[in-house]
């Protein structure tokens, strides 16, 4: 099998299951793509289809507005962390970069096996909003995926389901638009990479098409602890191979 052919399942396998649970596609499919495609390409060709599929998700939720005025600030220091962890992205060791990757995946599996439930103080949010943001940003340029923080942060204001989702998609649109100009502006985003993105956009959007199809036929408990167990497994082969390089 090419590594093309391998590619396009890995984006399609992701998609399904963002579509199937609100999340997921780049925690799964940028470790997933590092088995066999250096992480900076992988985090590289990934960009554009997780915005069109945020952009899709987004569009579901209707209103924007009230959200972008909520998180205006975390939405701007996301932006700005996005652009410094892609240049940190293009200064560290790809066995650095995988390491970190592999840490944050075991990160978020813990945090899932424990439940974290935090909660935000009223009168918090408006100075914890652009540290949350900028740390999310950061993060997310590294490793290609910011929603650890910012899950946990929507989660412990206390958003509806509605409001979480909305929240999330518009989110990772921002940022991942700035980490698309990141990419490119520092070379790691070329235009042969950019025409092997957009083919992994179209294997992306049928996968997730099934996976919105499937979100209410889904036991979510046992379908989450599957998602869990595989996550923590890649989680540890990459720190393995990160600590081996």
């Amino acid at each position: 099998m090419t590594v093309g052919l391998l590619a396009a399942v890995v984006a399609l396998a992701a998609a399904l299951v963002k579509g199937a649970i609100g999340f997921g596609f780049p925690t799964l499919a940028t470790p997933l793509l590092t088995l066999f495609l250096d992480v900076k390409t992988a985090v590289a060709v990934l960009i554009l289809p997780n915005m069109v599929m945020d952009a899709l998700q987004l569009a579901r939720r209707g209103d924007v507005g009230p959200t972008a005025r909520r998180f205006a600030s975390l939405l701007a220091s996301g932006a700005v962390g996005t652009v410094i962890g892609t240049r940190l992205l293009v200064t560290l060791p790809s066995a650095l970069v995988t390491l970190v990757l592999g840490g944050f995946l075991l990160l978020f599996v813990l945090l899932g096996v424990a439940r974290v439930a935090p909660r935000v103080r009223p009168g918090w949010e408006w100075w914890l909003s652009p540290i949350v943001g900028l740390i999310a940003g950061a993060v997310g340029g590294i490793t290609n995926v910011p929603g650890t923080p910012l899950a946990i942060y929507f989660y412990a204001l206390g958003l509806t389901k509605h409001q979480f989702v909305g929240a999330v998609a518009f989110s990772f649109l921002v940022y991942k638009a700035a980490q698309l100009g990141a990419t490119a502006w520092y070379g790691l985003l070329t235009w042969p990479l950019l025409g092997a993105s957009l083919a992994l956009t179209v294997a992306a959007l049928g996968g997730f098409r099934v996976g919105l199809r499937l979100q209410d036929r889904l036991e979510p408990e046992a379908f989450n602890r599957a998602v869990l167990a595989f996550l923590a497994a890649l989680g540890a082969w990459l720190v393995i191979r990160g600590l081996g390089s």
